[in-house]
């Protein structure tokens, strides 16, 4: 019984810490005008985080200078 109960607390653990990993990543849809710098500074509070979206966002964007009005890009936290 013990066992079983140690295996649900770690599974329940595991859950816990996806959902708080999930609860960090923002979503931000492009609009006109944007940049990776210009949504760095107004998501992140710094222009010169934008290389830190552009990873998150690789497979969405291959060219950090080209993003499209409507994109879907997911923002990182903030924790830096």
């Amino acid at each position: 019984m013990k066992r079983a109960e140690a295996i649900e607390r770690s599974k329940k653990a595991r859950e816990e810490q996806k959902k708080a990993e999930e609860a960090k990543k923002r979503v931000y849809v492009v609009k006109s005008g944007d940049s990776l710098s210009k949504i760095a500074r107004d998501m992140l509070g710094d222009a010169s985080r934008w290389p830190e979206i552009f990873e998150a966002n690789k497979d969405k964007i291959k060219d950090p200078n080209l993003i499209h009005v409507g994109q879907e890009l997911t923002i990182p936290s903030d924790e830096n």
